[in-house]
Protein backbone atom coordinates (compact mmCIF):
# COMPACT_ATOMS: atom_id res chain seq x y z
CA UNK A 1 0.00 0.00 0.00
CA UNK A 2 1.13 3.52 -0.75
CA UNK A 3 -0.20 6.87 0.38
CA UNK A 4 -1.61 9.03 -2.41
CA UNK A 5 0.68 11.82 -1.21
CA UNK A 6 3.60 9.66 -2.45
CA UNK A 7 2.35 9.53 -6.07
CA UNK A 8 4.99 9.82 -8.78
CA UNK A 9 4.49 10.06 -12.52
CA UNK A 10 4.65 6.56 -14.01
CA UNK A 11 3.67 4.76 -10.79
CA UNK A 12 1.34 1.80 -11.41
CA UNK A 13 -1.50 1.33 -8.94
CA UNK A 14 -4.52 -0.96 -8.57
CA UNK A 15 -7.95 0.53 -7.84
CA UNK A 16 -11.13 -1.58 -7.78
CA UNK A 17 -9.43 -4.40 -9.69
CA UNK A 18 -8.20 -2.14 -12.52
CA UNK A 19 -4.59 -1.17 -13.20
CA UNK A 20 -3.71 2.49 -13.66
CA UNK A 21 -0.57 4.46 -14.37
CA UNK A 22 -0.25 7.89 -12.76
CA UNK A 23 0.03 10.41 -15.62
CA UNK A 24 -0.28 13.63 -13.61
CA UNK A 25 -0.91 14.52 -9.99
CA UNK A 26 -1.18 17.66 -7.89
CA UNK A 27 -1.24 18.09 -4.13
CA UNK A 28 -3.88 20.65 -3.17
CA UNK A 29 -4.11 22.26 0.27
CA UNK A 30 -7.03 24.65 0.28
CA UNK A 31 -7.29 27.43 2.84
CA UNK A 32 -10.26 25.69 4.42
CA UNK A 33 -10.79 21.97 4.64
CA UNK A 34 -8.53 18.95 4.28
CA UNK A 35 -5.75 18.53 1.74
CA UNK A 36 -6.35 16.29 -1.26
CA UNK A 37 -4.57 14.91 -4.33
CA UNK A 38 -6.00 15.56 -7.79
CA UNK A 39 -4.69 13.00 -10.30
CA UNK A 40 -4.95 11.92 -13.91
CA UNK A 41 -4.75 8.14 -14.29
CA UNK A 42 -4.48 6.00 -17.43
CA UNK A 43 -6.11 2.57 -17.41
CA UNK A 44 -3.44 0.12 -18.60
CA UNK A 45 -5.89 -2.43 -19.98
CA UNK A 46 -8.19 -0.05 -21.89
CA UNK A 47 -5.94 2.96 -22.49
CA UNK A 48 -8.60 5.40 -21.28
CA UNK A 49 -7.64 8.27 -18.98
CA UNK A 50 -9.66 9.29 -15.94
CA UNK A 51 -9.33 12.11 -13.46
CA UNK A 52 -9.72 11.20 -9.82
CA UNK A 53 -9.46 13.07 -6.54
CA UNK A 54 -8.19 11.34 -3.40
CA UNK A 55 -8.23 12.47 0.24
CA UNK A 56 -4.65 13.12 1.41
CA UNK A 57 -4.82 10.30 3.98
CA UNK A 58 -6.03 7.66 1.48
CA UNK A 59 -3.90 4.66 0.56
CA UNK A 60 -3.93 2.64 -2.68
CA UNK A 61 -2.45 -0.69 -3.68
CA UNK A 62 0.70 -0.58 -5.83
CA UNK A 63 0.78 -2.96 -8.78
CA UNK A 64 4.00 -4.75 -9.62
CA UNK A 65 4.34 -4.96 -13.38
CA UNK A 66 6.88 -7.49 -14.65
CA UNK A 67 8.81 -6.96 -17.88
CA UNK A 68 10.19 -9.89 -19.88
CA UNK A 69 12.58 -9.32 -22.75
CA UNK A 70 11.40 -11.22 -25.81
CA UNK A 71 12.17 -11.38 -29.52
CA UNK A 72 9.46 -10.74 -32.11
CA UNK A 73 9.18 -13.67 -34.54
CA UNK A 74 6.09 -13.33 -36.77
CA UNK A 75 2.40 -12.49 -36.87
CA UNK A 76 -0.65 -14.48 -37.94
CA UNK A 77 -4.39 -13.87 -37.80
CA UNK A 78 -4.30 -15.11 -34.16
CA UNK A 79 -1.80 -12.46 -33.07
CA UNK A 80 1.89 -11.71 -32.75
CA UNK A 81 4.36 -14.38 -31.68
CA UNK A 82 7.36 -13.65 -29.46
CA UNK A 83 10.13 -15.86 -28.08
CA UNK A 84 11.67 -15.68 -24.61
CA UNK A 85 15.42 -15.25 -25.14
CA UNK A 86 16.33 -17.38 -22.10
CA UNK A 87 13.88 -20.29 -22.17
CA UNK A 88 13.01 -20.21 -25.92
CA UNK A 89 9.31 -20.46 -24.96
CA UNK A 90 7.00 -18.87 -27.52
CA UNK A 91 4.09 -16.61 -26.64
CA UNK A 92 1.33 -15.32 -28.94
CA UNK A 93 -0.23 -12.00 -27.99
CA UNK A 94 -3.66 -11.15 -29.47
CA UNK A 95 -3.67 -8.16 -31.83
CA UNK A 96 -6.07 -6.28 -29.53
CA UNK A 97 -3.40 -6.17 -26.77
CA UNK A 98 -0.67 -4.91 -29.10
CA UNK A 99 -1.71 -1.24 -29.26
CA UNK A 100 0.47 0.75 -31.70
CA UNK A 101 3.37 -1.72 -31.52
CA UNK A 102 2.69 -3.42 -34.90
CA UNK A 103 3.45 -0.13 -36.68
CA UNK A 104 7.10 -0.46 -35.64
CA UNK A 105 7.74 -4.21 -35.25
CA UNK A 106 10.42 -5.78 -37.42
CA UNK A 107 11.35 -9.45 -37.44
CA UNK A 108 13.83 -10.38 -34.67
CA UNK A 109 13.30 -7.07 -32.82
CA UNK A 110 13.80 -7.26 -29.04
CA UNK A 111 10.89 -5.82 -27.02
CA UNK A 112 9.65 -6.00 -23.44
CA UNK A 113 6.40 -7.81 -22.69
CA UNK A 114 4.42 -6.32 -19.77
CA UNK A 115 2.78 -8.79 -17.37
CA UNK A 116 0.75 -8.52 -14.19
CA UNK A 117 0.01 -11.75 -12.30
CA UNK A 118 0.68 -13.79 -15.48
CA UNK A 119 -1.73 -11.61 -17.50
CA UNK A 120 -0.22 -10.09 -20.64
CA UNK A 121 -0.83 -6.33 -20.65
CA UNK A 122 1.03 -5.32 -23.77
CA UNK A 123 4.31 -4.67 -25.52
CA UNK A 124 6.82 -1.97 -24.70
CA UNK A 125 8.91 -0.99 -27.71
CA UNK A 126 12.33 0.63 -27.65
CA UNK A 127 12.03 4.44 -27.66
CA UNK A 128 13.55 4.61 -31.15
CA UNK A 129 13.64 2.20 -34.08
CA UNK A 130 15.47 2.28 -37.39
CA UNK A 131 13.26 1.73 -40.43
CA UNK A 132 13.84 2.00 -44.17
CA UNK A 133 11.84 4.37 -46.39
CA UNK A 134 9.90 2.37 -49.02
CA UNK A 135 7.82 5.18 -50.55
CA UNK A 136 7.98 8.98 -50.59
CA UNK A 137 7.74 11.81 -53.10
CA UNK A 138 10.99 12.44 -54.97
CA UNK A 139 13.30 15.27 -53.93
CA UNK A 140 13.76 18.21 -56.27
CA UNK A 141 16.68 20.55 -56.70
CA UNK A 142 16.16 23.49 -54.40
CA UNK A 143 14.57 21.48 -51.59
CA UNK A 144 16.41 22.42 -48.45
CA UNK A 145 17.10 20.67 -45.21
CA UNK A 146 15.13 23.31 -43.33
CA UNK A 147 11.55 24.29 -43.83
CA UNK A 148 8.83 21.88 -44.81
CA UNK A 149 8.22 18.18 -44.74
CA UNK A 150 6.62 15.40 -46.74
CA UNK A 151 5.07 12.05 -45.80
CA UNK A 152 7.17 8.90 -46.10
CA UNK A 153 6.01 5.30 -45.82
CA UNK A 154 8.43 3.08 -43.92
CA UNK A 155 9.04 -0.67 -44.26
CA UNK A 156 6.48 -1.59 -41.58
CA UNK A 157 3.77 0.54 -43.20
CA UNK A 158 3.90 3.44 -40.75
CA UNK A 159 3.82 6.93 -42.28
CA UNK A 160 5.94 9.73 -40.79
CA UNK A 161 6.65 13.29 -41.89
CA UNK A 162 10.25 13.74 -43.03
CA UNK A 163 12.36 16.58 -44.48
CA UNK A 164 12.36 17.04 -48.26
CA UNK A 165 15.88 15.56 -48.72
CA UNK A 166 14.83 12.06 -47.55
CA UNK A 167 14.62 9.52 -50.39
CA UNK A 168 13.46 5.93 -50.91
CA UNK A 169 16.05 3.56 -49.45
CA UNK A 170 17.16 5.89 -46.64
CA UNK A 171 17.17 4.40 -43.15
CA UNK A 172 15.57 6.65 -40.54
CA UNK A 173 15.52 6.76 -36.77
CA UNK A 174 11.91 7.18 -35.60
CA UNK A 175 10.59 7.89 -32.08
CA UNK A 176 7.98 5.18 -31.31
CA UNK A 177 6.32 7.29 -28.60
CA UNK A 178 5.57 10.31 -30.82
CA UNK A 179 5.79 8.81 -34.35
CA UNK A 180 8.32 11.50 -35.30
CA UNK A 181 11.34 11.42 -37.57
CA UNK A 182 14.52 11.94 -35.55
CA UNK A 183 17.40 11.59 -38.02
CA UNK A 184 18.69 9.82 -41.09
CA UNK A 185 21.00 6.94 -40.17
CA UNK A 186 24.22 6.67 -42.14
CA UNK A 187 24.31 3.58 -44.31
Amino acid sequence: MISVTDFKTGLTIEIDGDLYTVVEFMHVKPGKGAAFVRSKLKNIRTGYSVERTFNANEKVETARIEYREMQYLYNTEDGYTFMDMETYDQLTIPTAKMGDAPKYLKENMIVEIQQYNHEILGVQLPNTVELEVVATDPSFKGDTATGGSKPATLETGVVVNVPFFIEVGDVLSVDTRTNQYLKRVNK
